[in-house]
């Protein structure tokens, strides 16, 4: 108990940040979650639907590198602060819209754009900001109470969305999200007190230089890079999973809402369970081996019970095994990030990272939906019912989406395999050690 104590008062300031942030995006989640449902319903079109995702993460991509630099020099305080307030002013407009009866799915694109370009700046922020509450004996901890919240959102969100449209309408969701904003800003503004941080080497650089200074560290330290190059390719497969996941369980026989929000809930539950064993799991002997084998179990399972699956029963198994130990996976990357980069550059490693790791997602959101739209069902659709391909992966709508499963299955199991032989990613393993990591 007194070690337990300890550990408390040592992250007490995290710990606070961590609760009432977890709060709001179980909000922003909730919100998201009848949206999409909200876009497919309206439009019947998982590329329609996957452009919401496009454009989110398109400016977060583009201007996450600069973003990262000027993240570096402000106060990450009142970035967060700025970063989420304007995010709710956009809430506050869908409301608006919603209210009036005005809403079309353009009106999401532009608000989805806006929310993503205010993530260029709070991502770094809050990750520095992390970095300063905790103690570097802590950081395997931290990451899997992070992976532990954003778990159990994912088991919330579509339950108590759901429950809330069915019974008082989507505006009773975002209402929500707003208080647990108000409740976030006002922690953090009135009761977190962020360590000083002195200025990072090369303050008075320009922007651009510190871009570049960014992408240089990233250059001269492949092991990170080939890192982030894996989670890229990753991401591609993960995206177009994304876009691909709407319209098969929305659409199939044997699918609806109550699917959709069953397999998330699943996932999310998965997800729960591996956080708490990262919190639990003392350090492992190789950080890279747990990434490399929790990734091909995850490619390699749930896309193809998705693939052959024909009930929600047999696609909530697939995101057990698809989830599960995703939470190992981004603990052991969050502790060699953090062990690996001076705490003066991450927030400029940490930008150029988004821009490298996260440009893939916004390509595969747009290619999953045009595959789903324009090539999967159309051909799908054309199969006399007596064909083996109708006898896989069946008939009707959502039997295309089943056929692009199949597909990313391999793909993300070849991904794996391929960069487990690199070796830049294995050294830096002992790089992580020598600096001190854990």
């Amino acid at each position: 108990m007194k070690h337990l104590k300890t550990i408390i008062y040592e992250l007490k300031y995290f710990l606070l940040l961590w609760s009432t942030q977890s709060l709001s995006t179980l909000g922003s989640a909730m919100t998201n979650f009848a949206l999409i449902v909200w876009a497919y319903q309206e439009k019947e079109s998982a590329l329609m639907a996957a452009l919401l995702s496009v454009c989110s993460y398109a400016p977060y991509v583009l201007i996450s590198i600069f973003a990262g630099a000027l993240s570096d020099r402000w106060n990450k305080k009142y970035v967060m602060l700025v970063s989420d307030t304007c995010a709710a002013i956009c809430t506050v407009t869908v409301l608006i819209l919603l209210q009036l009866g005005k809403m079309e799915i353009w009106h999401l694109y532009i608000l989805n754009a806006l929310n993503g370009l205010m993530n260029t700046f709070q991502q770094p922020a809050s990750d520095v900001a992390v970095s300063l509450l905790t103690p570097q004996q802590h950081y395997q901890k931290v990451s899997g109470m992070r992976t532990f919240g954003n778990s159990l959102n994912s088991i919330l969100a579509p339950i108590f969305a759901t429950a809330l449209v069915s019974f008082a309408g989507i505006q009773t969701v975002i209402t929500f999200d707003l208080a647990t904003f108000a409740v976030a800003a006002g922690t953090l503004l009135f009761g977190i007190k962020l360590p000083q941080m002195r200025a990072p080497e090369g303050h008075k650089e320009r922007v651009l230089q510190a871009a570049q200074n960014g992408l240089h560290y990233l250059k001269t330290h492949r092991g990170i890079l080939d890192l982030i190059l894996f989670l890229a390719a990753i991401n591609f497969t993960a995206s177009v999973y994304h876009a691909a996941l709407p319209a098969l369980l929305l659409s199939a026989h044997g699918g609806g809402e109550y699917a959709y929000g069953m397999v998330n809930m699943v996932s999310g539950i998965a997800m729960l369970a591996g956080s708490v064993l990262v919190t639990m799991l003392p350090a492992p002997k190789s950080r890279v081996q747990v990434i490399c084998n929790t990734l091909l179990l995850a490619m390699g399972t749930e896309n193809f019970f998705l693939a052959f699956g024909k009930s929600v029963s047999v696609w909530s198994v697939g995101a057990i095994l698809g989830w599960i130990a995703i939470p190992l996976m981004n603990a052991n990357m969050d502790v060699l990030f953090r062990s690996s980069i001076p705490i003066t550059m991450q927030g400029r490693v940490y930008a150029a990272r988004n821009t490298l790791q996260f440009f893939t997602i916004p390509l595969g959101y747009a290619i999953g939906g045009l595959a789903v739209d324009h090539i999967f069902e159309p051909f799908m659709a054309a199969q006399p019912p007596t064909s083996v391909l109708s006898m896989i992966f069946g008939i009707g709508k959502g039997s295309g989406a089943a056929m692009l499963f199949f597909i990313l299955g391999v793909l993300g199991s070849v991904t794996c395999l391929v960069f487990r032989k690199d070796r830049n990613i294995w050294r830096l393993e002992k790089q992580s050690e020598s600096n001190g990591g854990t």
